[in-house]
């Protein structure tokens, strides 16, 4: 006898004490069935004003963390803790590695200012916090690298590259990034881990080229996580909720191709808007979650076998929430 999901997540969402939410990057059954639904960040605030004691979280693994951090006396599960590729490429290990690279280039441990993109493990921003550093938005990057200058420190962003030198670029700052060329920390302003989103990295001069060639007058709209080549051939670049903001205020016959993830782009407005590139550019992480993972975490707690549990230490909270703290702190 096959089941009907989408009914079963209702009965379970309306019997139990829990809160699904969805990143909008997710497949859109599973996004439709989320009671709150936006970008990461935003939904872990959202997870600790609610009032329910569970929180069912449709993303990938740094965003359930985040509420552990943010809320850590919510209990948290994960249909799928799939694993964003950008976090991934950077642990407590590699940081350290990325602190010790600029010291041995001649900068004091002390003269360091870590920032680290959201997009990050909570064992790297709790190092980050220890070091007296911050979190940052895509939609605050420029706010919290600014307010981070005025210490007078060398800045270490991770782990994004892109978004690194996108801001430093917007800035007119010198950036750098570490194993990429001469890499120079004594001569940059911020100092880049060489990571990067492989979604964001999918869009090409190529693709804007068509796009200008086959609608003159279209706008291309990316999101900072783009290689700075793209970022500076468009003609906006913002976060996920500015893009969303961006498309909605256009006139709507002014066409548009907009340089993020698929889900995302699909579910803007329907005309005139186009995805910004010749494949598909679909996380493939945020798609492992399916309606059938989603009844089961939420039968889980039904059947007081909670799978997919988040658990972070107290310390690694301690300090990752002192450097969301410090980002909060800035208006």
């Amino acid at each position: 006898m096959s089941i009907d999901y989408k009914a079963e997540i209702e009965r379970l969402k309306k019997e139990l004490p829990v809160t699904v939410v969805a990143h909008y990057y997710q497949r859109d059954e599973v996004f439709e069935m989320a009671d709150i639904t936006g970008d990461s960040l935003e939904l872990a605030r959202k997870c600790k004003a609610d009032e329910n004691p569970w929180v069912v979280f449709c993303g990938v693994g740094f965003m359930g963390q985040s509420v552990k951090v943010i809320a850590p006396e919510k209990r948290v599960l994960m249909p799928k803790i799939a694993c964003c590729a950008m976090a991934r490429m950077i642990d407590g290990s590699y940081f350290d590695d990325s602190v010790d690279y600029m010291v041995e280039r001649g900068i004091a441990k002390e003269n360091i200012l870590p920032i680290t993109y959201i997009n990050s493990d909570a064992t790297v921003k709790a190092k980050v916090g220890e070091m007296g550093g911050l979190v940052c938005t895509s939609s605050n990057a420029f706010k919290i690298i600014e307010k981070g200058l005025e210490s007078g420190k060398k800045i270490l962003f991770v782990p994004d590259r892109c978004l690194g030198q996108n801001f430093a670029i917007q800035m007119g700052l010198k950036s750098c990034v570490i194993g990429e060329g001469e890499c120079d920390p004594k001569e940059a302003d911020v100092i880049c881990f060489n990571g990067f989103c492989s979604v964001h990295q999918l869009f090409t001069l190529d693709d804007i080229e068509f796009y200008r060639n086959k609608f003159p007058g279209i706008k291309i709209a990316v999101h900072p996580e783009c290689d700075p080549k793209i970022v500076a051939a468009a003609d906006f670049s913002g976060s996920t909720s500015q893009l969303i903001k961006y498309v909605s205020e256009l006139d709507p016959e002014q066409k548009v191709a907009v340089g993020t993830e698929y889900n995302l782009v699909n579910r803007m407005r329907k005309k005139n808007t186009y995805v910004l590139s010749s494949t598909k550019p679909e996380c493939p992480t945020m798609n492992e979650t399916t309606l059938e993972d989603l009844y089961n975490t939420l039968k889980s707690i039904e059947d007081n076998k909670p799978i997919n549990e988040i658990v972070v230490d107290p310390h690694t909270v301690k300090y990752a929430n002192l450097a969301l703290e410090r980002m909060l702190a800035i208006k």
